[in-house]
């Protein structure tokens, strides 16, 4: 939880705020990756992409 306070000082002290989408797109892209492993509607995700 730390590092989520030091990323969000950093990203407040340096202005960088159009970092925030790009790293929250990420993480659903991963938790989307490491959904479809092993479940049963993995065909139904590849075909999206």
């Amino acid at each position: 939880m730390s590092f989520l306070k030091e990323f969000w000082a950093f990203l407040r002290a340096r202005k960088k705020y159009w970092l925030v989408p790009i790293l929250i797109m990420m993480v659903l892209f991963g938790s989307l990756i490491l959904f479809a492993q092993g479940s049963a509607i993995a065909p139904f995700i590849y075909t999206l992409f």
